[in-house]
């Protein structure tokens, strides 16, 4: 009988999931797990941050959705295993003892990601087992969307056009989990999820904010978003007014499908779901400028601003990090980065451009701050 494992990452939900799709088409008994890196999280400067509780929060409704998925296909049920460590060093050693075929994950694209996916690909190698990826969080990845001269595109715009020449229904068509579900094996006996605590963290006041974690939350945030979707155009522009979806945090993670989100704005048009849809093609963008330009995680798209001068100005940056510029609209926004962990789209703009253009300070810094 064959098995497979899914590596759930930044794609935590049990419907239209690539790698799980693929799996369980090609194994009988499809075990599903998630790794808590410490590559990842031993960097993090605090240990309340509100990303891993909304991961982890994320992590607990689709441990249940797979187990009650399982069941409902006339499975024995299933879940999600987690563990805590080293993903390179975790997702080989789990592998091996479940004695799985292979491995099935959805693609990244971040350097660091990849290298580390690389190496868990080698290890798993190694141990005789194989390893596949899939694209699941953009629409259109790395060499899909290019120039007529087979190059990448470097400008938006053409970029965009070309895209949406190129999108089609199946582009944002949807992978059939729950048909197969019934292949979802059981947890391993005492299996459970671990608590914040146990991984070294605490809880921040994420429940205390407007933002409603895993599955269920992107599906609220989506449902209101799309009620009021014909306004994008016009109410997304002010910060004050309720005009953009919220759901950046839910992209970012994989609780909501890219390919459902980009169908619906297809489907519905109007000058509201197309502004929505350019957004999402903005994303997929500069997935493709990372794939094909890595250098731009620490350095500038193009070389000739490397060799800017940045003030070495402490004060500045500290009053920029801290509210206390002077200027409300740069204040008010970065209270609302502090207070939230989360920022309008024009007003990460504004304090972007106040940081660089106006203080002088290097790029580099404010992007950490936002990390």
């Amino acid at each position: 009988m064959s098995s497979a494992l899914v590596w759930f990452r930044r794609d935590l939900r049990s419907f239209d999931h690539a790698a799980l799709h693929h799996a369980l088409r090609f194994a009988a008994r499809v075990h599903c797990a998630f790794v808590f890196d410490t590559a990842i999280l031993d960097a993090l400067p605090a240990r309340a941050d509100r990303r891993v509780e909304f991961i982890h929060a994320s992590l607990a409704e689709l441990d249940a959705a797979l187990d009650a998925m399982a069941r409902a296909a006339g499975g024995t049920g299933g879940g999600l295993i987690v563990r805590h460590g080293r993903a390179e060093d975790e997702i080989p050693r789990l592998a091996a003892e479940l004695g799985v075929d292979k491995v099935f994950a959805n693609r990244d694209y971040e350097p660091d990601a990849i290298l580390r996916d690389s190496r868990v690909a080698q290890r798993l190698a190694e141990d005789g087992i194989g390893y596949e990826d899939f694209k699941d969080q953009v629409v259109f990845e790395r060499d899909e969307v290019l120039t007529q001269t087979g190059k990448p595109y470097s400008v938006f715009t053409p970029y965009k056009n070309a895209w949406l020449k190129a999108v089609d229904d199946f582009q944002v068509s949807s992978h059939a989990v729950e048909k197969y579900a019934a292949h979802l094996a059981p947890k391993p006996a005492g299996e459970t999820l671990p608590g914040l605590a146990d991984i070294g963290f605490a809880p921040t006041n994420l429940a205390e904010l407007n933002m409603p974690v895993g599955m269920s939350g992107g599906k609220r945030l989506f449902d209101d978003f799309a009620a009021r979707i014909e306004r994008y155009k016009r109410a997304r522009d002010f910060p004050a007014v309720k005009g953009v979806s919220y759901l950046s945090t839910h992209l970012r993670f994989g609780t909501v499908s890219i390919r459902r989100l980009a169908a619906h704005a297809r489907a519905r048009g109007g000058e509201g779901a197309e502004t929505w849809l350019s957004e999402l093609i903005w994303r997929d963008f500069y997935h493709q400028i990372l794939w094909h330009h890595p250098q731009v995680v620490d350095r500038a798209f193009r070389p000739e601003y490397d060799a800017v001068q940045w003030d070495d100005a402490p004060e500045l940056f500290a009053a920029w990090c801290e509210a206390r510029t002077g200027y409300p609209i740069v204040d008010a926004a970065m209270r609302q980065l502090d207070q939230t962990g989360w920022m309008h789209n024009r007003l990460r703009m504004i304090v972007a451009s106040f940081l660089t253009k106006d203080l002088g300070v290097d790029w580099r810094l404010g992007e950490r701050y936002f990390a």
